[in-house]
């Protein structure tokens, strides 16, 4: 029977595939494809482990003692069998072979299945042997951890997951794994939690394919396998679609298909408005791999690199000075001569590191991470690290044109620890006589104390980037991760636009260079708005560059600029703003007409 779960839009278009469940509530496993060359090797680990296991429940059946009730060892024997069963082993394997899931994924999937069979019997003694099926399954797991030990391999093509369209559906996606999966064979994702610019939903976003965040129990209503819909304009799910219904998303999709080939086109089209400003568009990456998709795109250089993605996933094997380098070096060469900002590590919040101690980042020992110890507090709690990666960044400026940018300042006091810091670093490396190229110093502008408090860092810093993401986070006290006030988080709120706007004017009259880097700045509905209020610089995903090209060049600043004072005084911008576009656009029709008459 058809289902529909409705979450929160967050990535448009249309996705349509095989439900692919990362995450069960009852096993916490490693999820990741492998290599199609270690199909075999990954399915001796398998049948190694059910080995292992099956001597085990030996030695624990003849070495129980005499006065044992016989229920434990009947137990045991149930145990044993279903170990053997190859609706278990043998299906696990399938979905090795087929999927190229590794061993441990490949199990918590046939366990979603089988759990299902089970919960749909009627005779109630069959249905507790669920249970028993759970503990065959984490011990299973345990022998698969305790043998783990070969590297585990990224997927980085389409040659894996097998010949269907695959959809992702998780509880929720650490900003780790989705990195993991970013080159992936998905073509969608469904999250029960998250916010319209939890990190889960920005990753979708620079991977341009549906997703909808907050679907509440989606992971628990759709099953491994099923056919679904995932409508990331409307942020609905449909779980097994009627024909009827799935012929007219598919027909959606290739709607949206020709419209992406339609905007590719501006690629190459300098981005230039009507009355002849010149536009910089610039890109958000995670990795030095993602330079040339960043140059394919038309992007004028990076506007953003999210360092922080080098140091997730590696529990507290953190990336040393030369790693740093390497990948720092990698991404400036890759753009080939263009501008690259590196934001300094960005750790907390929604993206915790791994095996830290509870007295830092991570999230259960803290009310509200985003509060906490995070990006630049963490930085100056770590100087020792801090100065690794200046270092690191220093050097790699050597390499073409780097700007070094500071997140979460929000102080004077924050600014002096973090200029000292940056002034050892050079002494050092001036010392050591390793060559350092010239680098802009900037500063993120997303905790209101530092919009409110601009001139300070006007006076220390080359350049500015607003992060509209937490500086609307901040302004509203609202959890953007956080599904239940999902609906609070408004960039079009008065406040929230006020601050933007004064942060861009004040800017601008020093003669500093400032650009937006939020999600602001890819969503077209913004473009308009922003070059209105003076801004000149956007940084986004790459898939939303040609997007928001296309409305630079039909925007004229001159006549937007008339009405920003109208929307910034009005208590709904979103229908000031759209009620002044319109009669804009009438007066020019209006003009045109007189024109062509005349």
């Amino acid at each position: 029977m058809s289902i529909q779960i409705f979450g929160l839009p967050v990535s448009r278009g249309v996705a349509i595939g095989r439900a692919v469940l990362v995450a069960s509530g009852r096993v916490d496993v490693p999820h990741h494809f492998i290599d199609p060359n270690r199909v075999d090797e990954e399915f001796a680990r398998l049948t190694d482990a059910r080995d292992t296991v099956a001597i085990e429940f030996d030695t624990l059946k003849r070495d129980l003692p005499s006065d044992v009730p016989a229920e434990l060892a009947a137990l045991l024997d149930v145990h044993q069998m279903l170990l053997q069963d190859e609706a278990l082993i043998g299906a696990a394997g399938d979905w090795i072979r087929e999927r190229h899931y590794n061993a441990e994924w490949a199990l918590s999937a046939q366990l979603e299945v089988l759990a299902r069979q089970f919960d749909e019997m009627e005779d109630p003694y069959l249905r507790e042997r669920k249970a028993d099926l759970e503990q065959v399954v984490e011990r299973l797991l345990r022998v698969l951890s305790r043998a783990a030990g070969l590297p585990a391999m990224q997927p980085h093509s389409r040659d894996f997951g097998g010949d269907e369209p695959l959809v992702l559906v998780a509880s929720d996606i650490s900003p780790a794994d989705m990195l993991t999966f970013k080159r992936s064979v998905f073509t969608g994702f469904v999250t029960d939690v998250g916010g319209k610019t939890s990190h889960t939903a920005i990753v979708a976003r620079s991977m341009d394919i549906p997703a909808v965040v907050g679907a509440r129990q989606a992971s628990g209503l759709i099953r491994q396998d099923d056919c679904i819909i995932i409508d990331g304009d409307a942020g609905l799910v449909i779980v097994d679609p009627s024909p009827i219904v799935l012929e007219e998303y598919r027909f959606r999709q290739r709607q949206s298909e020709l419209e992406r080939s339609r905007l590719a086109r501006l690629r190459h089209t300098p981005a230039v408005t009507l009355d002849g400003e010149r536009i910089e568009l610039l890109a958000n990456i995670e990795m030095p791999e993602d330079a040339p998709v960043a140059l394919e795109a038309g992007s004028a250089g990076v506007g953003l690199f999210r360092s922080e993605f080098l140091f997730m996933g590696r529990g507290s094997n953190l990336p040393d000075e030369e790693e740093q380098y390497d990948a720092y070096r990698r991404a400036i060469e890759g753009m080939n001569g263009m501008p690259v900002t590196i934001r300094t590590v960005d750790i907390g919040a929604d993206k915790p590191l791994e095996g830290m101690t509870p007295s830092e980042l991570r999230h259960e020992s803290v009310l509200n991470p985003a509060l906490g110890l995070r990006a630049i507090r963490w930085s100056l709690s770590e100087p020792s690290m801090f100065r690794r990666q200046l270092r690191a960044l220093f050097r790699a400026a050597a390499h073409g044109p780097v700007k070094i940018l500071i997140p979460m300042l929000g102080s004077a006091h924050e600014i002096r620890q973090t200029l000292e810091q940056v002034a050892l670093v050079q002494r050092q490396l001036s010392e050591s006589g390793k060559p350092i190229g010239k680098v802009q110093l900037g500063a993120m502008i997303e905790v209101p104390a530092a919009a409110l408090t601009l001139p300070v860092f006007l006076k220390h810093f080359d350049f500015l980037s607003i992060g509209t993401n937490d500086l609307i986070q901040y302004t509203l006290a609202i959890d953007r991760a956080d599904e239940a006030v999902a609906h609070l988080y408004d960039p079009w709120h008065p406040a929230v636009l006020n601050l933007v706007h004064q942060t861009i004017q004040q800017a601008n009259a020093a003669g500093r260079g400032v650009s937006v880097c939020g999600e602001m700045a890819g969503d077209p509905a913004f473009t308009e708005l922003l070059l209105a209020m003076g801004l000149r610089s956007f940084s986004m995903h790459p898939t939303q560059v040609a997007a928001v090209k296309q409305r630079v060049l039909r925007a004229d600043t001159r006549r937007l600029a008339g009405a920003v004072d109208i929307v910034l005084a009005s208590d709904e911008p979103e229908k000031a703003w759209a009620e002044a576009q319109a009669a804009g656009n009438a007066a020019a029709a209006s003009a045109t007409r007189m024109a062509s008459a005349a």
